[in-house]
């Protein structure tokens, strides 16, 4: 049985944001490239992260903690961001356990279209690790 995509729509991992992490297709908007980005936190895939990630924001390297169980993303909000746009926001709340404990990661981030495509810049707002 195929497995649910971690990014909380109803698809596949394969035929939603599998397709971007392998490169099969881009993302169409801000949103879409937001929750490739939580699914490739949750599956590691690194190279993506950083390859979807502006030129001028991208660390050089980047280590995950193996020791963090995401479980869930929620979207709250965004603006602009669509296909017919060049820059927009999307504020989310990412969900994860870390010790035995469950908490989230709020923020609002930044997108860009770098060279045609989505890419994340920066936090504009982030409300760190918050307990539930």
């Amino acid at each position: 049985m195929a497995r649910s995509c971690p990014c909380g729509l109803d698809a596949t991992y394969d035929d939603c944001c599998g397709s971007l992490h392998r490169g099969r297709r881009a993302a169409i908007t801000a949103e879409q490239l937001m929750r490739s980005r939580y699914s490739a936190f949750v599956v590691g895939d690194v190279p993506y992260l950083l390859r979807t990630w502006h030129s001028t924001t991208r660390p050089s390297k980047l280590q995950l903690d193996d020791d963090i169980k995401w479980t869930g993303l929620e979207i709250l909000g965004s603006t602009a961001g669509s296909a017919f746009h060049s820059e927009g926001t999307v504020e989310f709340r990412a969900n994860y356990v870390l010790a035995g404990h469950l908490t989230g990661q709020h923020e609002n981030s930044r997108f860009l279209r770098e060279d045609g495509a989505w890419v994340y810049v920066e936090a504009l707002t982030a409300g760190g690790a918050t307990g539930r």
